[in-house]
C-alpha cells in the first residue's frame, strides 16, 4: 500500500543502465517508482530488487513513441495518486552514426520522437501532477555532445536531439518559477552502459564509471530539498552550470 505521504517518481527507461539505477536509488529513498521502459522481462527484475529493498513500484511496459499511452500515463498517475513527486527523463536512443546527408528519415523521426516528442508530450501529461505536488521534481538526462563546442561530426540525430530537449528543459523551467516544480538538466558523461558500447566498441568499460555513482549523486536533484531550477548538472566535473539566459 503507497502512503499518501510517500514521494512518487516515475523514471522513464528504468530497465537497464542509469534509469535502472536512479529507480532503485528513489526506491532506497523511499520513493514508490513508477518504472517505464518496453522490456517487461527487465522491468518485472527491477521489481524483484525494488521488492528485495523494501520498496514498492509500479511496471509501465511502454515505447516512448507510443504518445497516447504517455497521455493515458498521466491520466493514471492521477487517478491513483492525484499527483507526482519527481518525473525523470532518461530514456533515449543514440540511433545512427552518419553524415547528416546520409541519416534515413526513419531514423531521424525515430530519435526525434523518443529524445525531444516523448519528453514534451510527458510534460503536457504529467505537468498537472507535477503542480499538485508542492514540491515536484524535473530532472533530464542529456550529453555533453548536445551542448558543447564545436560539435561532434555524425552525430547529428543524437546531438541535435539533446539540443532541442535542453531547450525543452529550459522553456519548461521558466514557465514553472515559483510554482514549487524545479527542472534540472543532468550530464552522466561516459558510463558503462550498453549506450556507451554501441557508440565506442572498442573501449574498455571498466575504465569507465558506473550509472550507481552518478545515481547517488542525481538523487539530491530530485528531494524536496533541492530548490534550483534551470540548471546543469555535470557529472564528470562534479559542478553545475546555469542555463539561464543572462539579462
Amino acid at each position: 500500500m503507497t502512503s499518501a505521504l510517500q514521494r512518487i517518481a516515475l523514471v522513464t527507461g528504468a530497465s537497464r543502465g542509469i534509469g535502472r539505477a536512479l529507480a532503485l536509488e528513489l526506491a532506497r529513498d523511499g520513493a514508490h517508482v513508477v518504472a517505464l521502459a518496453r522490456t517487461q522481462g527487465a522491468l518485472e527484475e527491477l521489481d524483484d530488487e525494488i521488492t528485495a529493498l523494501g520498496g514498492a513500484a509500479t511496471l509501465v511496459p511502454c515505447d516512448l513513441a507510443d504518445f497516447d499511452a504517455l497521455d493515458r500515463l498521466g491520466a493514471s498517475i492521477f487517478e491513483r495518486w492525484g499527483k507526482l513527486d519527481a518525473f525523470i527523463g532518461n530514456a533515449g536512443l543514440l540511433g545512427v552514426l552518419s553524415p547528416l546527408a546520409h541519416v534515413d528519415p526513419k531514423d531521424w523521426n525515430r530519435v526525434m520522437a523518443v529524445n525531444v516528442t516523448a519528453n514534451w508530450r510527458l510534460i503536457r501529461s504529467l505537468d498537472p501532477l507535477l503542480r499538485a505536488s508542492g514540491a515536484g521534481r524535473v530532472a533530464f538526462v542529456t550529453s555533453s555532445v548536445g551542448h558543447r563546442a564545436p560539435m561532434r561530426p555524425y552525430w547529428g540525430p543524437y546531438a541535435i536531439s539533446k539540443a532541442a530537449m535542453e531547450a525543452l528543459a529550459r522553456t519548461y523551467a521558466a514557465e514553472t518559477a515559483g510554482t514549487g516544480v524545479t527542472v534540472m538538466v543532468a550530464n552522466p558523461g561516459a558510463l558503462r552502459t550498453r549506450m556507451r558500447a554501441q557508440a565506442f566498441p572498442g573501449e574498455d568499460p571498466n575504465t569507465l564509471r558506473t550509472p550507481e555513482e552518478f545515481a547517488k549523486k542525481c538523487l539530491a536533484l530530485l528531494r524536496p530539498e533541492w530548490t534550483d531550477s534551470a540548471r546543469l548538472y555535470d557529472f564528470p566535473s562534479d559542478s553545475m552550470k546555469d542555463f539561464r539566459a543572462p539579462a
